[in-house]
């Protein structure tokens, strides 16, 4: 009787289908529930067990809009990201009615300001010269540029926005591992190229390093310096697969490697496997790229290795041009969780490190120093320049630039600003004309910025800034400069024997030029990484 009754109705009304259909589409769901074996909330909770899901899925976005706070960084805090986007779309950086921050929590830092401000110089003026006695062809790079960002984890309107906007702005563009893509070279904006283990665009069909190819690419006007990769932030001590699926005719063209089959980046070089061979290698390109400066990117992690690099400079007489310190904060690089979470050491105490060990052996001044890891505002420059650094790069800061909202969907090819995908679909709404306007503009906002900030504290050039400049709260009730907090070696200390610091003088000690394993370092005592040193 009560199928009949449906039935009449059904044919009597054809919206009863609708909420009838919803019924017996969620009669089903519940039935499958029950029945499934995987997930014991369902199987508990019929249907309802569902909204779980549906929360986790959408979790992220809820709490980015609606209940993130301003200073709360995932990884970067949403006052950052908003500095980001007003100073890239021009608008006015002015906050009203005091800072949001406690300046008497401890950790926040600031700038000490002089009674006689300088003059506010020009940040057009903010470069250095990048390039030692060995170098032929110096470079002139501004302190501020785009750090390391592959053609393959970024799309093509993304490298042409990056390297137009670089191009404009008077800054460089570093290739990542993935080497120049055609979208580099269509801009003509500088070029660093970072030539990582796999050696991308100078590899043979092996995988080694092949002279010829490097030295036709290194040899286009285009690119003014090459970087080798030893590690990166993101993952250090790690290499990667980019599956044979993702292998596109361009990513292969670009990197030199098959279509259709898995993409390798080895852990470690096959070209060098010592401290000695790596400086024999950096003259090698040096020779190779025509004199163009020559130096390394590294995440600091047995200190010895590092120590063994300098040993190596010394009794080679080979010294890189420069060394980038990345730092374990990460980067735009997706990684497993521990190596994010729990590898490589932090940027500022990696910087201060190879500043210290390069002033200890009496060669600092040969060899310049840039610093990347979570960099994007004025002050973020100046508290590394302070301890050390000569420049700084910034990937993440760009990428705000460009668009990016920061999903967290980097490797999911699924970007929703097209700056981290290769569907062509999502990055066609990257409009490259627009969003490198967008990476200029944020790189030249940035620099007035601290040109504002060193003229309060009564400085007129970055080059000027030193550890007495920058000041830390270290308790509720004390406050030290950086010059007080860390440790800063004289020159020349660890090989004339003036080296107190115990940590410095046992690991030098430790460090061997023909090895990176160090010299019986499990017969020495171990004592900690001393970065800083924090008053009780």
């Amino acid at each position: 009787m009560a199928a009949v009754l449906l039935v009449s109705l059904a044919f009597r009304d054809p919206w009863f289908w609708l909420p009838a259909s919803v019924v017996i589409l969620l009669v089903l769901l519940g039935i499958r529930d029950l029945l499934q074996p995987l997930h014991s909330i369902q199987r508990n909770y019929p249907v309802i067990g569902h909204v779980r899901w549906f929360v986790e899925l959408i979790r992220p976005e809820l709490r980015q809009y609606l209940f993130e706070a301003d200073e709360e960084a995932a990884p970067f805090s949403r006052s950052q990201r908003s500095l980001v986007y007003r100073r890239a779309k021009g608008e006015p950086g002015d906050q009203a009615f005091g800072t949001l921050l406690d300046v008497y929590r401890d950790g926040y830092e600031f700038i000490s300001h002089s009674t006689r401000p300088a003059p506010v110089a020009d940040p057009a003026a903010f470069r250095i010269t990048i390039g030692g006695d060995q170098c032929v062809r110096p470079y002139s790079a501004s302190i501020f540029n785009i750090s390391a960002m592959s053609f393959g984890s970024l799309s093509a309107n993304a490298i042409r926005a990056l390297n137009r906007g670089a191009r404009m702005g008077g800054f460089y563009h570093d290739t990542g591992e993935g080497s120049i893509s055609s979208y580099h070279r269509e801009e003509g904006g500088d070029i660093v190229w970072e030539v990582a283990s796999g050696y991308f665009g100078c590899r043979d069909a092996d995988g080694n390093f092949d002279s010829d190819r490097f030295a036709a690419q290194a040899a286009e006007d285009q690119v003014k310096m090459i970087e080798i990769k030893l590690s990166q932030g993101a993952k250090p001590g790690h290499g990667g697969v980019l599956p044979a699926a993702k292998v596109t005719p361009e990513i292969a063209a670009t990197r030199g490697v098959a279509i259709g089959q898995d993409c390798i980046s080895p852990a470690r070089h096959s070209a060098f496997s010592t401290p000695l061979e790596l400086m024999t290698f950096i003259a090698r390109l040096r020779a190779l790229s025509g004199g163009k400066p020559i130096g390394f990117k590294l995440c600091i992690g047995h200190p010895w290795e590092f120590m063994g690099m300098v040993k190596a400079m010394l009794e080679t007489g080979i010294h890189p041009d420069f060394i980038v310190v990345d730092g374990a904060e990460g980067g735009t690089g997706a990684a497993p969780v521990e190596f994010s979470d729990h590898l490589g050491v932090p940027m500022r105490e990696g910087l201060l490190f190879v500043h210290n060990v390069l002033t200890g052996a009496g060669i600092r001044e040969r060899i310049r120093i840039g610093a990347a890891g979570r960099i994007v505002s004025a002050f973020d420059i100046a508290s590394v320049l302070a301890i050390g650094a000569d420049w700084v790069n910034a990937a993440r800061g760009f990428m705000f630039a460009l668009g990016c909202v920061q999903s967290l969907s980097c490797n999911t090819n699924r970007c929703p600003t097209g700056v981290a995908t290769q569907d062509r679909l999502r990055q066609r709404a990257l409009v490259v004309p627009d969003k490198a306007e967008r990476v200029r503009r944020f790189h030249a906002r940035t620099l007035s910025a601290l040109a504002d900030m060193l003229a309060a504290a009564g400085l007129s050039h970055p080059s000027e800034l030193r550890p007495r400049h920058l000041v830390r709260r270290v308790s509720l009730t004390e406050i030290r400069q950086f010059a007080q907090i860390h440790t800063f070696l004289s020159p020349g200390a660890l090989i004339n024997g003036a080296c107190e610091d115990g940590f410095y003088r046992q690991t030098w000690d430790q460090a061997r030029a023909d090895s990176f394993d160090g010299l019986a370092f499990t017969e020495l005592t171990p004592v900690p990484l001393p970065a800083r040193r924090v008053p009780a």
